[in-house]
């Protein structure tokens, strides 16, 4: 195994390539084929919900592309299968068949739990953001006269990304492409993957044809603020049991190098013996069940109608 990584290195060194723009070439190789209309219809028509794997993969994409990542998706899929073969090795390194299925599936699905984890951070900034500026702009809007283009042009320095680009680019539609104001809010939609937002524009076309509308503007903002006071509130609960669960996953895996150093008996029945080595497995796979959990229950709040 040594010598195949060397072997590896010295290919990449005499080809002068980087690993990084090999992965992004060979991830052109697994990017999806354009479907047909008739696939796509057929999906169309199935009301099954996706579950485990599928949905995970859906979300990841889907927090990929909200983030403007979407590319990386199948650079995703690639590292994915490079982990996959590492726990494979390191499993047939450690002589443990148990332990194979384990590590593969587990490092395989590391990089999609990361990069949920790391999701969460970016939504609630961009809920901060959008509070503030649909905050502003709400107020700009409710005094006097003022058109909603008129309340998003004066408070446009106040904002910052990436809520600034999306009412930026519905100012160049609004203004220079489409003068229909109802289709160039409708557009704004799917800038931002946000249930409040998504009302609020709503709310916005409404008052395009009734002007005593505008009054139902301030609650739906002051949803944003419920939001933040009870994400503060959960993550708060949830800071104690995060902590306890790193401290132990910690102890598990810190007792096996302890365990020899204190006992080789022991650490000799763990490693070597077929109860040792089913005992490692069960323990692999409750660790890599929880970080799904952990992901699962730690991603932020959102309001739903």
């Amino acid at each position: 195994m040594i010598a195949f990584l060397l072997a590896v290195t010295g290919c990449f060194l005499m080809l002068r390539l980087s690993p990084f723009s090999f992965l992004e070439g060979l991830a052109a190789f697994v990017k999806p084929k354009k479907q047909s209309m008739k696939s796509r219809i057929e999906q169309s028509r199935k009301s099954r919900q996706p579950r485990g794997l599928k949905l995970l993969f859906l979300e990841t994409k889907e927090v990929l592309r909200v983030t403007g990542k979407g590319g990386m998706f199948s650079m995703l899929c690639v590292l994915s299968m490079l982990l996959f073969v590492v726990g494979v090795l390191m499993a047939l390194t450690m002589k443990n068949t148990y332990m194979v299925p384990v590590l593969a599936a587990g490092l395989a699905l590391l990089p999609f739990y990361y990069v949920k984890f790391t999701a969460g951070r970016h939504k609630k900034q961009i809920n901060t953001e959008l509070e503030t500026a649909l905050s502003i702009i709400t107020t700009s809007y409710l005094r006097g006269k003022n058109t909603i283009i008129r309340a998003i042009e004066e408070n446009q320095p106040y904002l910052n990304p990436p809520v600034a680009e999306v009412f930026r680019s519905f100012l160049l539609q609004a203004k220079l492409i489409n003068s229909n104001l109802k289709e160039a809010l409708e557009q704004i939609k799917p800038g931002i993957d946000n249930g409040v937002f998504h009302e609020w524009v709503d709310a916005v076309i409404a008052c395009q044809d009734d002007y005593n509308l505008k009054s139902t503007l301030p609650p739906i903002v002051a949803k944003l603020s419920d939001m933040r006071v009870v994400s503060a509130e959960l993550d708060l609960l949830l800071m104690e049991p995060v902590k306890e669960y790193i401290t132990m996953v910690v102890l598990l895996l810190g007792s096996i190098p302890l365990m020899y150093f204190l006992n080789k008996e022991w650490y000799h029945t763990l490693m070597f013996t077929e109860f040792g080595k089913i005992l490692l497995a069960v323990c692999g796979g409750v660790i890599f069940v929880s970080v799904a959990a952990v992901a699962r229950h730690t991603r932020p709040i959102e309001y739903k109608r």
